[in-house]
């Protein structure tokens, strides 16, 4: 009934749909199996793509060549280029998307790859021969084989939902959960756990008062995500709305901690720190009066409402008795409680750069079944493991972004190498390069090699090479122009800096703090005829290197000089646990996660400089 397929995905959510992708792109035969073909790519959570640090994961797919980027534009009804007021490393691009939109837009992209296909079941355990993955077992017996196996199960593994006292079995309301997976790698010598994330109410937009919130426009100028132009920024934009809780809300609330699994112990898994339903936040953060909450549209025609801010696991009757005490939500109907779930992870320091498993071959995990939160995150996952998993079965080398190349790169280095307790979150903060991994540079960083594994079309590197040779040949004549003072000083007085005395190039002119591209367009009418021959973007680009060459470079200096550990290969087969002269510690954990190079060694918690020096003289011998 089946052929051998080359890749088998378990699970269609925002890891799984990347995964098979990315597989299918690069020539592998696929099938991604799901519980409900009317549920991939669903956003079980907010109706948004990006954000601080993940919008620049966003970028990153999108520049490998994934369709993350691509159907969050499609989809998108408001755009945001968060953190504009502080340095480029910050700058975060930020969609609200039409939740119905951006699933059927997934759906529709897989079904035109003829190297995808469909299977509608739960998938129940694993085929698992002389240590390999073969293939998959769903609940009704079939055996599908395949040469490799993504799992990327979301919070479906043993999920349990909780709304106050009430608990009952589901990967998401409405839906089952999956079981048998776990049970099977447990045996098979895997680590599992428990974590927990949670959901708000969604309530009707028809019963709200928006004359007692805060109106939130998207940008004035509205761009977008991907670096192609099949896509279109915005004409016109849904607005979001801010409103804060208050005191009464709070006490209305704490009537209902009796009944709370989060505090009567009947949730075991932690919760993500940086997202914490409304009742932890009201517990932690006893001194504050009120708390913000974002009321977000689901989609361009639906009444429907996320209330972000207010996730919770409270009774149903708290949360709306509660809820109605929130300025504009007076007469608000609800259309769901929110609720929170748990469901089982696999510590990823079981876990290869590739995401391949170590105790079974050609079995990768993507997403929350790593222990991460949020869909770019999973996004940004399932691309690594469906790249890596073609490439395996076309016997090619593995993919592997270094932390200096991408926030990809360091959001699997983070995993594998240091784990998580707690559900995995994305922050610019999480990198030491930054600089360089920013939003409005991806393609410059990544196309390339998208294009050498064949995932980025021949478009998207034309594209990439045009914007490279046009910010070079920008910089370098801005270098060349030089400006006299009869000719500026007059546009320099007007914008409030300073006059010059003397010919200085715009490059120079360019590096002052009170003077973009768009002042510097003021100041000469030659220059700015010239200017306006480059699209927006070079422009952008050319002001960055400029105005940051110095940092830039210093951050490139740091790279070079640690990349000399990232080259220093460690033997597949290395035997750790005979280097009596390291620490235990250092033993056991270099033999557990069994690093590749020196460098990720390094940053293995609990490996210490000494480890180190040791591991590099034995090394040498």
């Amino acid at each position: 009934m089946f052929p051998i397929y080359d890749v088998i995905v378990v699970g269609a959510g925002h890891a799984g749909c990347e995964a098979a992708h990315a597989a299918a792109a690069m020539g592998s035969k696929v099938l991604l199996c799901t519980m409900n073909m009317n549920t991939i790519a669903q956003m079980s959570c907010n109706p948004a793509m990006g954000g601080v640090a993940k919008g620049q994961i966003v970028r990153e797919i999108d520049a490998l060549g994934g369709l993350s980027g691509v159907i969050s534009d499609k989809s998108m009804i408001q755009f945001r280029m968060l953190n504009r007021s502080k340095g480029p490393a910050m700058w975060s691009p930020r969609t609200q998307n039409d939740r119905m939109k951006f699933a059927e837009e997934w759906r529709l992209a897989l079904e035109q790859n003829p190297n995808v296909d469909f299977w509608q079941e739960m998938i129940s355990g694993l085929l698992v021969k002389d240590g390999r993955a073969v293939g998959v077992r769903t609940a009704i017996g079939i055996e599908i084989p395949a040469k490799s196996v993504v799992l990327t199960n979301g919070t479906f593994l043993n999920g349990v939902i909780h709304i106050g006292e009430k608990q009952f079995g589901g990967g998401r309301t409405g839906e089952s959960a999956a079981k048998g997976i776990t049970e099977q790698l447990v045996q098979l010598g895997f680590e599992a756990g428990r974590m927990k994330t949670g959901t708000p109410p969604r309530v009707d937009g028809r019963s709200l008062d928006y004359s007692k919130m805060e109106e939130q426009f998207g940008d004035e100028n509205p761009e977008k995500f991907s670096y192609l132009d099949s896509t279109q920024p915005l004409l016109k934009q849904r607005s979001c709305w801010i409103t804060y809780t208050n005191k009464e809300v709070h006490e209305s609330l704490e009537t209902g901690f009796d009944r709370s699994p989060m505090f009567n112990g009947r949730i075991q898994g932690l919760g993500p720190r940086y997202c914490p339903s409304i009742e932890d936040k009201i517990n932690r953060f006893a001194e504050r009066e009120r708390h913000q909450i974002f009321v977000e549209p689901e989609g361009w025609n639906t009444v429907e409402i996320y209330v972000n801010g207010f996730s919770t696991s409270l009774p149903e009757d708290v949360q709306y008795k509660a809820m109605r005490l929130i300025p504009g939500f007076e007469n608000a109907k609800m259309f769901r409680p929110g609720y929170a779930i748990e469901y089982d992870f696999f510590p990823p320091t079981q876990l290869k750069l590739t995401l391949e498993t170590h105790h079974v071959e050609n079995l990768y995990f993507a997403g929350q079944i790593n222990g991460t939160t949020g869909y770019e995150e999973a996004a940004s996952q399932g691309l690594v493991a469906g790249i890596n998993a073609s490439l395996k079965v076309q016997e090619k080398d593995p993919f592997i972004l270094k932390r200096s190349d991408a926030y990809i790169g360091v959001l699997v280095d983070d995993l594998i190498n240091k784990g998580t307790e707690e559900p995995y979150r994305m922050f610019t903060s999480r990198a030491e390069f930054r600089l360089l991994l920013r939003q409005d540079n991806a393609d410059l960083r990544l196309t390339q090699l998208g294009h050498d594994i064949g995932l980025a079309s021949d478009e998207r590197k034309e594209k990439m090479l045009d914007k490279k040779s046009n910010t070079a040949k920008l910089i370098n004549d801005l270098k060349q122009k030089k400006l006299s003072p009869d000719t500026i000083n007059q546009g320099l007085h007007n914008i409030g800096t300073a006059t010059i005395t003397e010919k200085i190039s715009a490059e120079k002119l360019l590096k002052r703090p009170q003077i973009g591209v768009k002042e510097l367009m003021t100041v000469d009418e030659e220059l700015s005829q010239y200017l306006n021959k480059y699209s927006k973007d070079v422009l952008e680009q050319a002001e960055i290197q400029i105005k940051y060459d110095s940092y830039i470079d210093k951050e490139q200096q740091m790279v070079e000089k640690l990349s000399n550990m990232e080259n220093y290969k460690i033997p597949l087969k290395f035997d750790f646990l005979s280097i009596t002269a390291l620490s235990n510690e250092g033993r056991q954990k270099l033999n557990k996660i069994r690093p590749e190079t020196l460098g990720q060694a390094s940053r293995i918690s609990g490996v210490s400089p000494a480890d180190l020096s040791i591991l590099t003289v034995y090394l040498g011998r």
